[in-house]
Parts: structure tokens; C-alpha cells; sequence
């Protein structure tokens, strides 16, 4: 008689679930990030329009004019 491993239910499965939690976790906090720096940015052009300025859009110059 040959003795069988017993089968570690939390092997793989386990480990592909943590992954799949980090990824995601990660992901949220890319994203997070992203958000925070467009409305650092948004708030910062309504801090200036609100000052009463008039030139605070940023000027694209790579846009080819007609």
C-alpha cells in the first residue's frame, strides 16, 4: 500500500486569491492617485480664476493651428 499526501485545500487557491487581493488593492491605489493629482490640478485653476485672474487655462502648444 503507498501512502497518498493528504490535498492542502489552501494551497493554490489560496495564493491565487491573495494575488488577485493585492492586485486589485493596487490597482485602487493607482488609481486613487490619479484622481487626487487631476483634482489637485482642477483645484488649482479654480483657485486662480477665482483670485480673479484671466490667464490661468495652461496653454497647449503642441496643437497645430488653421
Amino acid at each position: 500500500m503507498t501512502e497518498q499526501q493528504p490535498e492542502n485545500p489552501r494551497g493554490p487557491n489560496r495564493r491565487r486569491a491573495a494575488l488577485a487581493g493585492l492586485i486589485f488593492i493596487l490597482l485602487l491605489v493607482l488609481g486613487g492617485l490619479l484622481l487626487a493629482r487631476e483634482l489637485r490640478g482642477v483645484s488649482q485653476l479654480q483657485d486662480c480664476v477665482m483670485s480673479g485672474r484671466t490667464n490661468c487655462a495652461p496653454f497647449d502648444s503642441t496643437t497645430p493651428r488653421n
